[in-house]
């Protein structure tokens, strides 16, 4: 029976969301004490038309023990439709768990945390989807009307002016989610697009961010793009959100439900080794197919990966002889990632599903 072309990509885009919501959400970190504060900073100006502002927030860096401030910045909707839950961390079981930012349709819990610009505690008045096109509130972001048009003016009454930057704990915001926000985190939705994990990595990888460094007044605090953190539109701190002192004598951060942090590939080069299968002795007929059916995999996945990675290759190629923009640049990245995590998904699948001889032992 043949399937229409509408519902081929239906299911197709319902596979990616199943995906991409997998992939970011494998472990979380924990550490012994909270983050510092929100520091006060100015939001650079809106790029253009159809970026959502994602702010920013202290993440932690296990490599240094310290955590690290991650610029807000403007970052393009993966679709239509789609609003930004900002990460957060929540005291849990004697430590603060950090929980990982997603894309959807609404916007989930956030542990109540006043990010600023749209983000004050609970959901989002930044702005809102009309028509297929994203309307900012200019009372609360930095638009230039001759830039972006598609704004209105809708005051909004910010009851927590609170700096702090995680829920529960000693000194943290108190606040539960309501039904609607517990919905939203299983409801479709798809986690930081390429554009922000890179913009992350950058972050981590630059010393001045650290807390220990900047005592809660990072000397980039927003930027107007992803990654930009030099120029006119990489803005400081104004001030820190309050005091910092990391606490002396209690435990740094540590993984959550596994070894190691998640990850975000984005092409298949950037994935880890495949396993090639050893070749042992086979005593029996069902041992040797399936050493042959490991062998068979292997290859074909080997080639899945090669042919991906060419495809996608040949795609950054034209978009380089094109002169393409930053926008369809990130639309691009955004793309082969889904690609790569829907391939990843499968193979994973693939090895679990062949299973040895008599219930034996897989090769890990």
């Amino acid at each position: 029976m043949r399937v229409s072309k509408s519902l081929r990509v239906l299911m197709f885009s319902a596979v990616l969301v199943v995906l991409s919501a997998s992939a970011f959400a494998q472990v979380r970190i924990t550490v012994g004490f909270g983050p510092p504060p929100i520091p006060v900073y100015e939001q650079p100006l809106c790029p253009g038309d159809g970026y959502i502002w994602v702010p920013g927030y202290w993440a932690w860096d296990t490599d240094v023990d310290d955590y690290y401030w991650v610029p807000g910045t403007w970052v393009m909707a993966p679709e239509v439709g789609y609003l930004w839950t900002p990460p957060w961390w929540g005291w849990d079981g004697g430590v603060y768990l950090f929980h990982e930012g997603f894309w959807g349709p609404v916007v989930g819990f956030y542990g109540g945390i006043n990010y600023g610009f749209g983000y004050f505690g609970t959901g989002f008045v930044g702005g809102r989807w009309d028509g297929g096109h994203f309307f900012y509130n200019r009372s609360v972001t930095n638009v230039n009307v001759t830039v972006v048009r598609n704004v209105y003016n809708e005051r909004v009454e910010v009851r927590n002016e609170s700096h702090v930057s995680f829920n529960g704990g000693r000194g943290g915001i108190d606040a539960r989610p309501t039904p609607a926000e517990e919905n939203a985190v299983r409801e479709r939705h798809v986690g930081p697009v390429a554009a922000q994990m890179q913009h992350v990595q950058a972050a981590r990888g630059n010393a001045d961010l650290r807390a220990n460094a900047n005592h809660g007044r990072p000397p980039v605090a927003a930027t107007a793009r992803p990654g930009e953190f030099r120029g006119a539109q990489a803005i400081p701190a104004r001030e820190a959100g309050g005091e910092y002192h990391r606490p002396e004598n209690v435990g740094g951060g540590a993984p959550h439900g596994g070894n190691e942090a998640p990850h975000n590939y984005i092409h298949p080069r950037d994935l880890p080794p495949l396993n090639r299968p050893e070749a042992g002795q086979a005593n029996t007929k069902e041992e040797k197919k399936y050493q042959q059916q490991q062998q068979k995999l292997y290859q074909q996945q080997t080639k899945d990966r090669e042919k991906l990675q060419k495809q996608q290759d040949k795609e950054h190629a034209q978009l380089q002889r094109q002169n393409a923009n930053q926008e369809k640049q990130q639309q691009m990245e955004q793309r082969h990632q889904q690609q790569t995590q829907q391939m990843q998904q499968r193979h994973e699948t693939q090895t679990r599903n062949l299973q040895p001889p008599h219930g034996g032992q897989k090769p890990r």
